[in-house]
């Protein structure tokens, strides 16, 4: 049985995809130097993540149901076979409650667990974390986006999961302070930074792995996810984790919109407002608790002073449409192109799928 499992919960959009990519990149070097990454994907921590937090939803892709149930049972199993350190992450583990935490805690003994919580500061967090919201199929505007704190462990893209004092609130009760590392974010520093700072945490040489495999999960400008909300609207048939990952997330959002690199933007002055608050009272728990603070605290507070930006309400019709038009332009030649690399010729709709499409529905084709 392993003697020390990490534990490492996120938040969400804190380098999670940086710092994992590395790590499953560089997994067979991690069990040479004593780190085990327990499972056989990296979704399969994901997956962990969803029976955990007592996902209804677990296992409802018929293809992969059964390996999204034993999940969590694959890892123990495999950390029951390792001596030595073992690495659970996923930002998803964030959002379980204090008796999720605990139970997972129970599961895992006799090893000693210990908290990794990559954090940044909230307003940051909060714009970045509103697109990704967008990129999962959310249609709500920023000004609407998390207004409450959710009391269900299966919400994600909320304050549940993005403010690090009410984390901390919860899974203190199942790790003791002492053995919870907060690393918080410097978004000025070289991107390996933070990836220097989690290493040595493991007691990895960090300098000796590979990080070409590494990317960062870019963002959208304010047009592009002004864009993406409203055509988010018109997605109903896309419901699947599959759907939303494949075709929303990546194909469209970070392969064809994040390289249109838009401008940054802030959320209403409201919400900074309470973006400020909220990284107050975070400092000031970590400073009213024994809490491991692995790097500099005052990274998780709300710059006094803030670079003018837009808001996503100020965003035009005719902005969104001359972003619109050339998104339809570019996945034509996307179209195109793939049926190009088919041999297939010809427009690729046969006349009954043609009859059953929306427009002919409500236009009558005309």
């Amino acid at each position: 049985m392993a003697d020390r499992v990490y534990l490492h919960i996120g938040l969400p959009k804190t380098a999670t995809t940086y710092l994992q990519t590395i790590l499953w990149a560089s997994r067979d070097q991690l069990g040479r130097d004593g780190v085990l990454l327990p499972g056989n994907e990296r979704r399969d921590h994901l997956w962990a993540s969803r029976v955990v937090r007592e996902d209804p939803n677990l296992g409802s892709r018929k293809r992969r149901a059964e390996d999204e149930r034993t999940s969590w049972d694959r890892l123990r199993a495999d950390i029951e076979r390792w001596q030595g350190t073992a690495l659970i992450s996923h930002e998803f583990f964030a959002a379980a409650s204090a008796e999720q935490a605990r139970t997972m805690v129970e599961q895992l003994a006799p090893a000693q667990v210990e908290l990794i919580i990559t954090a940044r500061e909230p307003l940051g967090l909060f714009a970045a974390s509103w697109q990704e919201s967008l990129k999962n199929k959310a249609t709500a505007s920023i000004d609407d986006y998390a207004r409450k704190e959710s009391g269900r462990s299966t919400d994600i893209w909320n304050w549940r999961t993005l403010d690090l004092r009410l984390v901390l609130e919860r899974w203190s009760e199942a790790v003791p302070h002492a053995r919870i590392h907060v690393l918080p974010l410097d978004t000025t520093a070289p991107r390996d930074e933070i990836w220097l700072r989690f290493a040595g945490l493991l007691g990895l040489t960090a300098e000796a792995y590979d990080l070409g495999s590494s990317f960062p999960n870019e963002s959208m400008g304010v047009v592009e996810a002004e864009t993406l909300r409203r055509v988010n609207r018109h997605l109903g048939s896309f419901r699947t984790a599959f759907d939303k990952g494949v075709y929303i997330r990546t194909f469209l959002a970070d392969e064809r919109l994040v390289s249109r690199a838009g401008e940054k933007f802030w959320p209403p002055e409201d919400r900074i407002q309470e973006c400020r608050t909220r990284g107050e009272q975070a400092v000031a728990y970590l400073r009213e608790h024994p809490v491991d603070v692995v790097g500099d605290v005052e990274k998780l507070l709300v710059p006094a002073e803030l670079a003018p930006r837009r808001t996503p309400d100020s965003v035009t019709d005719a902005e969104v449409a001359a972003a619109a038009t050339e998104l339809v332009a570019v996945l034509l030649d996307d179209v195109r192109s793939l049926r190009i690399a088919a041999g297939a010729s010809g427009p690729g709709v046969s006349p009954s799928r043609r009859s059953r499409l929306p427009w002919r529905r409500r236009t009558g084709g005309r």
